[in-house]
């Protein structure tokens, strides 16, 4: 009877010892770190190494774990906050991302960019200085390079007004290349890879370096209307108190030297201000007016 007890006593307690280890460890933990999903914006190393210094920072301000990734593409962001348990609880997604996310309830709106003193900012269609390409209507017939599909403004705003002028992208451009970041679009267009781009104003800084006179060969031909900035978003599977305490952790941060630091050298973010889901409202009315829809872009 003891022997069998004993038995029963070892048995019991090794299948504690399973069920306890399957258990998932809590979100913000070692075991199970917080994942912040950002978008291509510019240099894919840059973004890399500016995420993980706000993550290092977020660390020791809050306590939690995080894990950073650049995605290839706006889309993947989406499918990860989207997967069930989400693979991706916070992003970085550009303002027609971000709509689309909340519009299939895997987003929510925290924080907002500021650059320049401003929530906004404008796209720009850029070419080389000497293609004879001096407005929208002489895209007909060319190749445009936009960052990705559901870049707002390297792709959506610009596909917008190039409809406003008569140019339907599909039928009237000679070929659509995605170039992934808005730096490689700046590239593509000073290659003569691509005859006109849209950006945001003005990602050709970023490729001085690189490219010491791009500021004179490749030109700004048009600026787009105003767009909200990127920002922070969380899926609804982030506990409401531990998403208050990762903001109150960036607004703190943003205002220090080397979190400022961090912050630009990923996205070029100046400081971050406070903006919910109704910040946007005045850019899906922009997209309502054009007859677009988030899905149908998307399919």
């Amino acid at each position: 009877m003891k022997k069998g007890l004993i038995v029963f006593l070892i048995v019991a307690a090794s299948f504690a010892i399973f069920a306890g280890g399957s258990k998932e460890a809590p979100l913000g933990s070692e075991e199970n770190p917080i994942v912040w999903s950002f978008v291509p914006s510019g240099e894919m190393e840059r973004v890399s190494a500016g995420a993980q210094e706000v993550a290092d920072l977020l660390n020791r301000e809050t306590g939690y774990f995080f894990s950073t990734n650049v995605a290839t593409e706006y889309v993947g962001v989406i499918e990860a906050m989207s997967s069930k348990p989400p693979k991706a609880h916070m992003a970085s997604l550009a303002t027609f991302a971000y709509i689309m996310a909340a519009d299939r309830g895997v987003a929510d709106a925290a924080l907002v960019s500021v650059r320049y003193g401003s929530p906004t900012y404008n796209g720009q269609f850029i070419t080389q200085q000497d293609s004879g390409i001096r407005s929208i209507e002489d895209f007909a017939g060319k190749t445009f390079a936009r960052v990705d599909p559901l870049s707002t403004s390297g792709w959506i705003i610009p596909m917008i007004e190039m409809r406003a002028v008569g140019i339907d992208p599909e039928r009237d451009l000679k070929s659509v290349v995605d170039a992934g970041s808005h730096d490689t679009v700046v590239s593509a267009v000073y290659n003569r890879e691509a005859d006109v781009g849209a950006t945001y104003v003005d990602a050709r800084t970023r490729l001085e370096k690189t490219y010491p006179d791009v500021m004179e060969k490749v030109v700004v031909i048009g600026v787009t209307t105003d767009i909200p900035n990127d920002g922070v978003q969380f899926s609804p599977a982030v506990p409401a108190e531990m998403r208050q305490k990762i903001v109150d952790a960036l607004l703190k941060i943003v205002k220090t030297e080397e979190g400022k630091k961090a912050l630009n050298t990923a996205y070029q973010w100046d400081d971050l201000a406070a903006h919910g889901d109704e910040f946007y409202d005045p850019f899906r009315q922009v997209l309502q007016a054009a007859g677009l829809k988030a899905q149908e872009l998307m399919d």
